[in-house]
């Protein structure tokens, strides 16, 4: 806008030239949103946080001993360079979602409460109240994601993009996680 208003001061432009220099603003300024509009998108909804991240790290880490002895959370702890009191309040969670199971005692520690095929990456998410989310609103919502009566233009991409990823950890567990660092280790 800045550029349109000097260049019309310190140049004498004809109506024609104007006319593609608001053209070329308007573009310049669309992209711009289009980027800002990506990079709040990603930075904002896209992003796995540590729990959700530790959570399938220690649960991996988990799968990958004995079933039928308990593992201490100090162990995945020390392995996994992970916060015993982060993994404390994960293990919290996953307990009370049936994903593992608590045996107490001097020998006592967390096994999986099902074997590993059966524990999807969406399940511990789940768990764990991580929510994989591109859009702001609510998908069956009549109201946008900007606050209007209507969804904004690109709300139907981000939406897909969301159905992929959720469907996408929705399809790995943690034996295809145990099998694949197995496959990279030969």
């Amino acid at each position: 806008m800045i550029l349109i208003i000097v260049l019309k001061k310190k140049i004498h432009l004809s109506h024609v030239d104007l006319v593609l220099l608001n053209i070329l603003q308007k573009v310049i300024l669309t992209i711009l949103v289009k980027y800002i509009y990506k990079a709040l998108l990603l930075k904002e909804y896209m992003k796995l946080t540590t729990k959700g991240r530790y959570a399938v790290m220690a649960l991996a880490d988990l799968a990958g001993f004995d079933r039928q002895n308990p593992v201490p959370l100090r162990d995945i702890s020390l392995r996994q360079n992970i916060s015993l009191v982060y993994l404390e309040q994960i293990f919290l969670k996953l307990k009370r979602n049936n994903i593992v199971k608590s045996i107490r005692g001097s020998s006592g520690g967390y096994i999986l409460n099902k074997e590993p095929e059966q524990i999807t990456l969406l399940n511990i998410f789940s768990a764990v109240d991580e929510k994989i989310k591109t859009v702001q609103c609510n998908r069956d919502s009549k109201k946008g994601c900007n606050s209007k009566l209507t969804k904004c233009i690109t709300h139907y991409l981000w939406d897909d993009l969301e159905l992929h990823i959720n469907d996408f950890f929705d399809q790995k567990n943690l034996g295809d996680l145990l099998k694949n660092n197995q496959e990279r280790r030969i």
